[in-house]
C-alpha cells in the first residue's frame, strides 16, 4: 500500500468515529431536553392516551439505548422517519430541500472565493489603496451580521430599485435565469462574512510566503514578479486558504438556516426553523443529522486536499 492511499484511509477511518460520537449528540439533543418532547409537540392536545400513543409511535417509551440502535440503524438505511405533522418520509422532504441548500452554500462560496483570494493578493502585492480598500472590506465585512446585511440588500435592491425580488425561489430546472434572480441577494448576504475571512487569511498568508528565503532566491534568479505570486507564492499559501474554506463552509451551513428563512428560500435551514416553531422534533433531528453530516465530509475532503498540497502532511515526501 502507498503512503498517500494510507493517508486517505487513515482519514477516512478517523471519520468514523467522529460521524458515530456526532449522531449520539443529534439523538441526545432532543431526549435531554427539560420536560416530555411529545407533550411539547402536542401542545394543548397532549392528553395522557394520546402521549401515550406517540410516546410509542416514536419508540420513546423503550429503553435509551434501544432508541438509539433503532434510530441509528434505520438512518443507515436511509430511513429518518417522518414529518410528526405531514407524515411525509424526512428522507422525501430533505431530497427536496437539500438541493436548495447545496446551491446556496455553493454559490456562496464560489463567491467568497472568486472575489476573496484575488482581494487577498491585491491587497498583499498592490498598490497603497489597493491594500486600504482590502483592509476596510475586512473590518465591514467582519462588523456587519449577515442577517442585516440581507435586509439592507432587500431595502436597496427590490424595495428602492426594484431589480432583485426580495424574496422565494424558482427551481434551476424551472428557469436558470429565474433561479439566479432569486439568488443573488441570498447569496451575497450570506457570502459576504465568508469572502472577508478568506480575503485576510490569503493576505496573510501571501505576505508570509513573499517574505520567505525561497522568494528572494527567485527574484535573484530574475523571473517576473507574476509569475512568483501567481505560480509560487499562492501555491504556497493555498494550505491556510483550504483551512478557511474548510471551517468557513461549516459557518456556510450555519449561515444558511436564517439567510433561507429571511428570503424564504425552502432549504433544510427554514425546513428545522420552521419545525423548531411547530415542535416537530423528528424533523429538527433529521435536518441536523443532514447538515452535521455534510460538515463532517466536507472537513474530510479538506483534510484530503491538504495531502494533495503539502506531501509533508501525507507522508510521501
Amino acid at each position: 500500500m502507498s503512503t498517500r492511499v494510507g493517508f486517505v484511509l487513515r482519514r477516512v477511518l478517523l471519520t468514523i468515529p467522529v460521524l458515530f460520537a456526532m449522531s449520539i449528540f443529534v439523538f441526545l439533543m432532543i431526549r435531554l431536553v427539560p420536560g416530555d418532547p411529545v407533550q411539547t409537540m402536542l401542545g394543548i392536545y397532549a392528553t395522557p392516551d394520546r402521549v401515550a400513543t406517540i410516546r410509542s409511535e416514536l419508540g420513546f417509551d423503550r429503553p435509551l439505548t434501544d432508541q438509539y440502535l433503532m434510530w441509528i440503524g434505520n438512518a443507515l438505511h436511509g430511513n429518518l422517519g417522518q414529518d410528526f405533522i405531514s407524515h411525509v418520509p424526512l428522507t422525501d422532504l430533505l431530497a427536496q430541500r437539500l438541493p436548495v441548500t447545496l446551491e446556496l452554500t455553493a454559490l456562496s462560496m464560489i463567491l467568497a472565493l472568486g472575489l476573496g483570494i484575488p482581494l487577498g493578493v491585491v491587497g498583499a502585492v498592490g498598490p497603497r489603496w489597493a491594500v486600504v480598500f482590502a483592509d476596510l472590506l475586512v473590518v465591514g465585512g467582519v462588523s456587519i451580521p449577515s442577517f442585516w446585511l440581507g435586509i439592507m440588500l432587500v431595502l436597496l435592491f427590490a424595495g428602492v430599485l426594484h431589480v432583485l425580488p426580495p424574496a422565494g425561489y424558482v427551481p434551476i430546472t424551472t428557469d436558470v435565469l429565474e433561479n439566479l434572480r432569486y439568488m443573488i441577494l441570498p447569496v451575497l448576504a450570506l457570502g459576504a462574512a465568508q469572502l472577508v475571512y478568506i480575503l485576510r487569511t490569503t493576505k496573510a498568508a501571501m505576505l508570509t510566503v513573499l517574505g520567505s528565503p525561497y522568494v528572494i532566491f527567485l527574484r535573484a534568479k530574475g523571473i517576473s514578479e507574476r509569475r512568483i505570486v501567481f505560480v509560487h507564492a499562492l501555491r504556497n499559501a493555498a494550505i491556510p486558504i483550504v483551512t478557511v474554506v474548510g471551517i468557513q463552509f461549516g459557518a456556510l451551513l450555519g449561515g444558511a438556516i436564517i439567510i433561507e428563512s429571511l428570503f424564504a428560500v425552502p432549504g433544510v435551514g427554514q425546513l428545522v426553523v420552521n419545525a423548531i416553531f411547530q415542535r416537530n422534533y423528528p424533523v429538527v433531528q433529521g435536518g441536523v443529522l443532514v447538515i452535521a453530516v455534510i460538515f463532517i465530509l466536507v472537513n474530510l475532503t479538506t483534510d484530503l486536499i491538504y495531502g494533495a498540497l503539502d506531501p509533508r502532511i501525507s507522508g510521501t515526501s
